[in-house]
């Protein structure tokens, strides 16, 4: 049993019996000021079962799991996935002198009118940026810029064909379409039922689905002025 007493735990043995007889040159330095729990530590440590480490996946299986990735089907797309997207769209337009007022495709008889690249109609330009807004696609603005001279006095139905075509290519129709606009003369209530039926014609909706309403801006700020006109709408499509 002496035999086999480590030298560590004979050097404990020898300081607790006879400290004064000891000198610090007699032993190591790291023997004298080992901590009295390191003989128990070290042997907790020895015999704890070491944690097995984890598994590396071989590069067939890497292989593998990128090619069941890859072979995903379309419809794993979030972007063609969901059953509907909404988008909404907004435009103003100022109102000047010369210039025809044309709303939703209608001529509006009025002594202003929307002074803009193409033929300014705020209520179809508020529409095609709302399709394109819930299909995740750039604004009206950057698809027809008004640097592009071939839009230059181009009927805005262009533009909302463009945008029911792209609508239909991703797979989506109209659920419902709400519109508001918003402008102090003239009065649209003569107009509201043509608007709206030429707008629901343009998207190829029916009109039950295709709502407008119009409203003043109390003679606040430009729009109560009569110096501008504006427009928001809201959209629901509907996967096909």
């Amino acid at each position: 049993m002496a035999a086999s007493t480590s030298p560590l735990y004979a050097s404990s043995i020898l300081l607790k019996s006879s400290p004064k007889s000891l000198s610090s040159s007699s032993f190591p330095r790291s023997a004298l000021f080992t901590p009295p729990n390191s003989t128990l530590t070290l042997s907790l440590r020895s015999s704890a079962t070491p944690r097995p480490l984890p598994a590396v996946p071989s590069a067939s299986a890497a292989a593998a799991t990128a090619l069941e990735a890859e072979n995903l089907p379309a419809a794993a797309t979030p972007a063609k996935s969901l059953p509907f997207r909404v988008g909404h769209g907004f435009d103003l337009h100022r109102l000047e002198p010369g210039y025809p007022l044309i709303i939703g495709g209608i001529d509006i008889p009025h002594e202003r009118g929307c002074e803009a690249h193409s033929d300014g109609d705020v209520l179809l330009h508020c529409v095609v940026d709302a399709i394109l807004g819930a299909l995740g696609l750039p604004d009206i603005g950057q698809i027809f810029p008004d640097s592009d001279p071939k839009w230059k006095g181009a009927p805005s139905s262009v533009f909302i064909k463009e945008a029911v075509r792209l609508m239909h290519e991703a797979g989506y129709e109209i659920g419902n379409l709400d519109a508001t606009l918003i402008l102090q003369r003239p009065k649209l209530s003569p107009h509201k039922e043509a608007i709206r039926a030429n707008l629901s014609e343009l998207l190829g909706a029916d009109p039950a689905v295709v709502n407008l309403k119009a409203k003043t801006h109390e003679k606040v700020d430009s729009l109560g002025e009569n110096r501008s006109i504006a427009a928001h709408t809201v959209v629901l499509l509907m996967r096909k």
